[in-house]
């Protein structure tokens, strides 16, 4: 069963709350607890040394060996879910998400909870930066998931094989390090006033990995070496090219480079970012990517990114009821529904991208146009809040007859591995 990232979930909730339309609204919940406690929620997942100002205190240093077979530091970074594996992929595009989150909804955050929502980020930055940090190689996860998830005990007391996973030219990551360069580009913006110094050093690393993606293209899950320990967790099911534009995308917003805005003009065709997927996650980018480059063309009339506004106005449409073009399916109270496992974290991501989408043409006064339907940021708007608003009432209203753990720091169950 494939692995999904719990700290997704929350994370995506997390950017839920960051809105005007939940944050500054009286209502039966309290979106600003709910905010703290998500923001909280990567406490518990960190790995390494801790500091002393860590507010879970049933947490303790874990995983302080981690990259010593390799003779590299590959201390911290996040815990996937309720595992001892720290995914590279997964992690990145969670601290893409964050950071932009902080990006478009900072400023109305509260004091204490932007900085909580930086600390959070660096944890994760810092980590992978470590990961970067030999030429012409990445890191991409530490821990053997068969071993690990054959053994239930907790991060502080791990005894199984800690295995270092990693990708060296020629051979290819472009998925996994094109995310990896959107998260310190984006994360670079979060810190831009923060912390000026560690910014520039995102962003700089940024373009070296960029570099790295781009050079050696292919999917980091078709290495053989590593493979039987990525798959069938966190394998790159649906390409490398998404991530590709992504990172340039998100590169050309914090840098301003002509460099990848001409990247993402010239390759959006070939790369596929016209295509019509109706989905965004740690391993399709495609939805996210369109949203993001359409803020370019709305605000700075980039007329040679149409193209991405066109499919931009597509994905919401699809996510209209009333649109011709909507398939995306609903349960009886109005839940967005997609088959599988793990389906609030595809609630919880569009829902961001309305609101964000939303946004954009709100201040640019413009509309979607789904056939005979003319969709308002409003629309967009309370469309999102409805996917808030059913989150917590399915919360609510659901009655619990058994809790167990899920993050094994919780439980003192202990193996052995020989």
């Amino acid at each position: 069963m494939r692995l999904i990232s719990s700290s997704l979930h929350l994370l995506s909730l997390t950017l839920l709350l960051l809105s005007p339309i939940f944050v500054l609204v009286k209502s039966q919940h309290d979106y600003l607890d709910a905010l703290s406690k998500c923001i909280l929620f990567f406490e518990g997942q960190r790995s390494g040394f801790l500091p002393q100002d860590q507010r879970l205190n049933w947490r303790a240093n874990s995983g302080l060996s981690d990259g010593s077979t390799h003779g590299i530091d590959l201390t911290g970074g996040y815990y996937d879910a309720g595992d001892n594996i720290k995914f590279g992929f997964p992690m990145a595009f969670s601290t893409t998400m964050l950071a932009w989150s902080v990006i478009e909804f900072g400023d109305i955050m509260p004091a204490n909870e932007l900085r909580n929502a930086l600390v959070a980020i660096k944890w994760s930055t810092d980590y992978l930066l470590k990961t970067v940090s030999q030429p012409d190689r990445i890191f991409v996860q530490v821990g053997d998931p068969i071993a690990d998830h054959n053994c239930w005990e907790r991060s502080e007391d791990m005894d199984t094989i800690r295995t270092v996973y990693s990708v060296e030219a020629p051979n290819t990551a472009s998925d996994v390090a094109g995310e990896t360069a959107a998260a310190l580009a984006a994360s670079s913006m979060a810190f831009k006033s923060a912390d000026p110094g560690y910014s520039e050093t995102l962003l700089r690393t940024a373009v070296r990995v960029f570099e790295f993606a781009d050079n050696y293209k292919g999917a980091y899950s078709d290495n053989e070496g590593i493979r039987p320990g990525v798959c069938p967790f966190y394998c790159d099911f649906d390409g490398y090219q998404d991530e590709l534009l992504w990172g340039a995308a998100w590169l050309r917003r914090a840098s301003q480079s002509d460099t990848y805005l001409n990247y993402i003009q010239y390759n959006g065709k070939t790369l596929g970012a016209e295509d019509n997927i109706n989905e965004f996650g740690w391993d399709n980018k495609h939805a996210g990517l369109n949203v993001l480059v359409s803020k370019e063309f709305l605000e700075g009339n980039m007329y040679s990114l149409e193209s991405y506004k066109a499919s931009a106005d597509s994905f919401m449409c699809t996510l209209i009821p009333e649109s011709s073009s909507s398939h995306i399916e609903y349960t009886p109270g109005g839940l967005i529904y997609k088959p599988g496992g793990s389906n609030m974290q595809h609630v919880t991501s569009i829902a961001f991208l309305l609101l964000v989408y939303a946004n954009y043409l709100s201040r640019t006064s413009q509309t979607v146009n789904c056939g005979s339907v003319s969709v308002t940021p409003e629309s967009l708007h309370q469309q999102a809040k409805r996917q808030v608003y059913q989150i917590y009432t399915l919360h609510i209203n659901t009655t619990l007859t058994c809790i167990s753990p899920r993050r094994r720091t919780f439980s003192s169950v202990l193996c052995a591995y020989s």
